[in-house]
């Protein structure tokens, strides 16, 4: 039985509970939303020692944090360190991307290394395997495929990129219309390819009953992927994109159909007036799933800092109704991350969660500022490093810049407008 059967049932699990405490949500009413897929609780009944996580209608924004092996470094300990920045940092997911090396071992290890929810993309795995085995990618089977999936599902990976929106009308409507950058989902581009070649559907499409079978088995959640997402902002909510978004919630009712709990990817590259019309979209289209984004990267001219310019989007994207933020590195279209670019990715993304959860009006978050800011008017600065969003930064950069006047920080010293203002309008607090 699947999380989702179990509320529709009117059966309270223990991942219910658990999620329903930390949400502060009556538990009844999370069980209500579940049983109509508007929230999810990726678990995999096979992965222990995790905290189960909700995501989606009324709940805190989350974070995804990725990370991942490339051909050019393949260090297991590596990834395992970046996983533990993420979590450290505050991730609540972490989606193992390795392509390159011993990526199971990569995977094992991450997934022993953290207590947070696991996603995979196992196309990457199944690619990587054909080509060590044929020297081909497009010699991948179907059943090969499906068969990583199976493995992955075995071990205890909690929910699924699956690209299942990339099928051949899609591609030529795609052709058709002309893009500046075609495909940039890796997931994507390998199932194109695959198609091209053989001539033949998207398995994960053609064969999405026998997905659901397996995904309905080991209660895994289908995170069904935007393999046709915008690189650009020029190709930004483009017919290929829509139509994308279209099937996907043909397949989300399909899903719901088996009890199979289902997460609805986004772009990508957006420019900031855009955003709320996508949000808008895929609620409608997908009857209120869960949307997970990636960004949205709001310009295209800022690598190096597109930390930045995802964090940006991301704030407006939760603001308007996304419910998991993928996080952007700065280095993202410049190298793969190392542990601070994870470190820094995490905070940025927490940061536009969390602005967007004040403009939700979630209290916590409300309260949160607003202890900030009290600790700010008395000055206190060790209760400022506490609720920080980067503790260990904040307490860096105060002892580094350290003023030579006594409560204040090197900003103004002795010119400090807090302390003036305070001894002026209230000096019985001064004496």
């Amino acid at each position: 039985m699947t999380q989702m059967e179990a509320a529709r049932l009117g059966r309270i699990t223990e991942e219910m509970k658990i999620v329903a405490h930390d949400e502060d949500m009556d538990v009844r009413i999370l069980m209500e939303r579940m049983a109509r897929g508007e929230i999810v609780i990726p678990r995999n009944k096979h992965h222990e020692d995790v905290r189960p996580l909700g995501v989606g209608s009324g709940l805190r924004v989350k974070v995804n944090a990725n990370i991942g092996t490339s051909a050019d470094f393949a260090d297991v300990e590596k990834e395992v360190i970046k996983a533990r920045t993420a979590e450290a940092a505050g991730a609540d997911a972490i989606m193992d991307l390795s392509t390159g090396g011993d990526i199971v071992a990569v995977r094992r290890a991450v997934m022993k290394a953290v207590e947070t929810i696991i996603g995979t993309v196992p196309v990457y795995q199944a690619v990587l395997e054909a080509v060590s085995k044929h020297e081909a990618l497009v010699r991948m089977s179907v059943d090969d495929l499906f068969h990583v999936m199976e493995q992955q599902a075995l071990e205890g990976v909690d929910f699924f990129t699956v690209h299942c929106g990339v099928t051949l009308s899609a591609l030529e409507r795609l052709q058709k219309q002309g893009r500046l950058m075609d495909i940039v989902s890796r997931g994507g581009s390998f199932l194109t390819t695959w198609m091209i070649a053989n001539e033949r559907e998207n398995p994960l499409y053609e064969q999405y009953d026998r997905l659901l079978d397996l995904a309905y088995e080991h209660d895994i959640t289908l995170s069904l992927g935007d393999g046709l997402r915008p690189g650009a902002l020029s190709d930004a909510t483009d017919r290929a994109q829509v139509q994308e978004l279209i099937l996907l919630g043909e397949l989300t009712q399909r899903a719901w159909d088996r009890h199979v709990q289902v997460i609805i990817e986004g772009p990508g590259h957006v420019p900031l007036d855009q955003i709320r019309s996508n949000i808008e979209i895929q609620k409608s289209l997908c009857m209120g799933a869960p949307f997970y984004v990636l960004g949205p990267i709001v310009t295209d001219v800022a690598p190096g800092y597109d930390h930045i310019t995802s964090a940006i989007g991301g704030a407006l994207a939760a603001w308007a109704g996304a419910d998991f933020l993928c996080y952007v590195t700065p280095g993202e279209h410049l190298r793969l991350p190392d542990a601070e670019d994870v470190h820094e990715g995490v905070i940025a993304a927490r940061i536009a969660a969390h602005a967007a959860d004040i403009a939700r009006k979630r209290p916590e978050a409300v309260r949160w500022d607003m202890d900030m800011s009290q600790a700010r008017k008395k000055l206190d600065w060790e209760s400022q490093i506490r609720l920080s969003m980067d503790p260990q930064k904040a307490r860096r950069l105060k002892e580094e810049g350290a003023s030579a006047h006594e409560g204040v920080c090197s900003m103004c010293g002795p010119y400090c407008a807090v302390k003036l203002v305070q001894e002026v309008l209230h000096p019985e607090k001064n004496t």
